[in-house]
């Protein structure tokens, strides 16, 4: 299986000249006085929730924004780290709601962002008191994130609940559209979660003609495209194109409680066949993972020679199987006595770790109980101070690094993919958790 099992409003010179700030398609207006009165439910609830790590899978981000207090978000007990949600669509924003754990930051910013990857802020202070802060603020941007620089005790930092409230957003519930097709008609799950496979492979291959397989179970989804999942543990979803047992297959793994999905897709092992899911819970959470749309809609040829175009020479060789294109780990060239058996030697005899060039792509040998070196390993951080390898601005900057891993992480949603074993470090995989899930829809494509 490739995952693993929580002051006041502090005012600057500007606010007297009711300055406003715009920064990548966010606006902050700081202003001498309260926030006027701030209508409106929480635009941040059931949202996407991405995060810079969690301490265990029990602590996802989106535990942040499920609306239940008994649940939260735990970071890794290191500075700096983030969490940030997604509100689906550009929102004014006058107030942020904070339910801090007892692990809190003393220092952090409250900030937001038009794209993602300029951010401003919305708050700021070193003398945090944990507990539940509400901040009245003014600003205007798609994403809002919770950016903690110093932690109150030697463990991480954690909230129970961000509540982000104002005007706008996206709905909790995105609405169907052309790829997902109508999710009216998919029936309720008499076990844990109702799974609708779809055929996303632009005509190449009919319904007749694309398979799914589970615990002894192989049908087309012309005669059959629901499975109505059980509770099962480290289970596996396999999907062929053509045949049952043709080559050009892929699949998707899971561990599904009695009411809970825990899931991803995976290019830990290699590529196959294009996937995306998308998850429902019926307290509206819904996210999606997976190869973005621009892969889906091109052809297969033209993803292959995509990876050639973005990856240096040495991982060309890992697109040459017309079938799959290889993790770096398991291709021979890699390997001892291969080619590149040396391409991380000396890298990682500078950190400190003597382990072969194959260990480290599949963090193996000594880094199996490492998962934070091995994750800085394969995003060419590990030279970096510690603080900084949850940053994903600086993933990939240079060579010696897993490239093969960068690009399903380039051309995935959100920048979310599994490149490599320990890739949930910093909450960066494809990795999706939630309670009483609804339906699952897997995407397959060419």
């Amino acid at each position: 299986m490739s995952f693993r099992t929580p002051a006041r409003l502090r005012r600057f010179g500007l606010a007297a000249l009711g300055i406003v700030l715009v920064l990548g398609g966010a606006s902050v207006t700081t202003a001498p006085h309260a926030a006027a009165a701030c209508d409106g439910g929480n635009l941040a609830l059931n949202h996407p929730a991405t995060a810079s790590s969690t301490e265990s899978g029990a602590y996802s981000a989106s535990a942040a924004v499920d609306g239940n207090t008994g649940t939260r978000w735990s970071s890794a007990f290191s500075d700096p780290q983030w969490l940030r949600v997604d509100l689906g669509a550009s929102a004014s924003v006058c107030r942020v709601v904070l339910s801090w754990e007892a692990a809190y930051a003393t220092a952090f910013q409250v900030q937001i962002s038009g794209d993602g990857n300029s951010w401003s802020n919305l708050y700021t202070t070193t003398s945090g008191t944990g507990g539940t802060q509400t901040l009245d603020v003014t600003g205007t941007g798609r994403y809002v994130r919770v950016n903690g620089t110093a932690r109150a005790t030697p463990y991480g930092y954690s909230l129970w609940e961000l509540g982000v409230y104002g005007s706008g957003g996206g709905t909790g519930n995105p609405p169907d559209d052309q790829f997902w097709g109508d999710t009216s008609t998919i029936p309720p799950a008499q076990n844990v979660v109702m799974v609708k496979v779809l055929n996303r492979t632009n005509g190449r291959y009919p319904d007749s003609q694309v398979y799914w397989s589970f615990n002894g179970q192989t049908h087309s989804i012309a005669e059959q495209p629901y499975l109505d999942m059980p509770a099962n543990s480290a289970g596996r979803m396999y999907f062929y194109l053509g045949s049952p047992n043709s080559q050009y297959f892929d699949f998707i793994e899971f561990t599904v409680g009695p009411d809970v999905f825990n899931g991803n897709t995976t290019r830990v092992d290699a590529f196959g066949l294009k996937l995306a899911m998308r998850l429902r819970a019926h307290d509206g959470y819904d996210v999606q993972v997976g190869e973005d749309r621009t892969t889906f809609a091109e052809d297969r040829t033209a993803t292959y020679q995509k990876f050639r175009d973005a990856v240096p020479a040495q991982f060309d060789v890992l697109a040459d199987d017309p079938t799959r294109i290889i993790a770096p780990g398991s291709h021979p060239s890699f390997r001892s006595g291969g080619v590149n058996a040396g391409y991380f030697t000396a890298y990682a005899n500078s950190v400190g770790v003597d382990e072969p060039t194959s260990n480290i792509f599949g963090c193996a040998g000594s880094l199996a109980g490492n998962p934070n070196m091995c994750a800085a390993l394969n995003r060419h951080t590990a030279h970096l101070p510690q603080s900084q390898w949850q940053d994903p601005a600086r993933y990939y900057s240079a060579a010696p690094a897993n490239y093969y891993a960068k690009f399903w992480h380039d051309h995935a949603i959100d920048k979310l993919a599994y490149g490599f074993p320990y890739d949930d470090v910093a909450g960066q995989s494809s990795f999706v958790s939630h309670g009483d899930p609804q339906f699952l829809l897997v995407a397959v494509g060419w």
